[in-house]
């Protein structure tokens, strides 16, 4: 009997010393935010679709089941986004100030930390600054998930993307970290970048939107029209979608959405609550639907702007839809 309450007792200590096997949990405070919701989403799967973190008091405490290394992203109120990398049995604990989040400091693994002082040493720099860091660090570090994080952070999905440097960095990466499915991902994002190139005509190419309506070359001819892709577990890709509709509605582009969803009646849903009125694809085949190959897009999110039927752009913003084709 003594035996079975010293293990008893055992057990409880160690789960009140950490977090259980196959589970992850951050915790923390922020000042200068009393009360209010954070949104978090996993670009590589570790959760699905948006979930809501409750700050009560300035604290707050969010677990997750987690049985692999898997990147959070953390939506601020201010639309601010900052990585939490989660790892089974890890926990972390989060002290910011949020009117200074880029200098979150995260403690309690050694990525979390990695990032945290990365994000200490970019605080104060320009955004070339920031550049020369983030590709120093990935030289530094490629065994870290926090380096595949900057390098499609800095590298691929921006406004300027240096594909070049990317793919000799990922070459780095890959050494290190050969079994990395996010890596593969943007290995293929990058190479599938060859297969359209700005400058190039506009694939021929027919589907039906997930009302039934016909799509063509012919229905995008003689507009700017800004193709993209999205789905409900990414917040970037939403968020896209969003600006899109505004200019869309406004009468200054044309779009077309292709959802990598599963499920077209929820895509309809989605599109619904969000009022998006123009026209959107979904055919249940995800990543594998045969318009990505069609248009050089392999990731999400991802877009590209066409005029007069020619590719002119490609990878651009929700800051800069919001920029440019702007309700006047």
């Amino acid at each position: 009997m003594k035996r079975i309450v010293l293990f008893l007792l055992l057990v409880l200590i160690l789960i009140s010393c950490g977090t259980r096997s196959g589970h992850f949990k951050m915790e923390g405070r922020f000042l200068h935010m009393n009360q209010g919701e954070l949104y978090v989403y996993s670009p590589d799967g570790g959760i699905d679709g948006l979930d809501t973190i409750k700050i009560e008091a300035g604290r707050f405490a969010y677990e997750i089941p987690c049985s692999k290394p898997a990147t959070l992203v953390i939506i601020f109120p201010n639309y601010s986004v900052q990585p939490i990398f989660a790892e089974s049995g890890g926990s972390v604990e989060v002290k910011a100030d949020a009117s200074h989040l880029k200098e979150m400091e995260v403690k309690g693994t050694d990525d979390n930390e990695l990032m945290t002082k990365f994000r200490k040493q970019i605080a104060n720099s320009s955004p070339p600054d920031e550049l020369k860091y983030a590709i120093q660090f990935i030289k530094d570090h490629p065994e870290s998930t926090v380096s595949v994080y900057l390098l499609n952070r800095y590298l691929i999905q921006t406004e300027t993307p240096d594909y070049k440097q990317a793919a000799n960095l990922l070459k780095i990466l890959f050494k290190e970290q050969p079994g990395n499915v996010t890596l593969g991902r943007l290995q293929r994002q990058i190479s599938g970048l060859g297969t359209l190139r700005v400058g190039d005509k506009l694939p021929n190419f027919t589907a039906k939107d997930v009302n039934g309506k016909l799509i063509n070359n012919a229905t995008l001819a003689n507009q700017t029209i800004i193709i993209s892709t999205w789905a409900a577990w990414s917040y970037e890709s939403l968020d896209f979608q969003r600006a899109l509709n505004d200019a869309v509605k406004a009468g200054k582009i044309a779009a077309l959405g292709i959802s990598v969803d599963a499920n077209p009646k929820e895509v309809r849903q989605a599109l619904k609550n969000d009022d998006i009125t123009f026209p959107n694809v979904c055919d249940g085949k995800m990543l594998s639907t045969p318009l990505l190959k069609t248009f050089g897009l392999t990731t999400v999110p991802d877009n590209i702007v066409v005029r007069n039927g020619k590719i002119i752009e490609r990878g651009i913003t929700a800051n800069t839809v919001r920029q440019r084709y702007s309700i006047d």
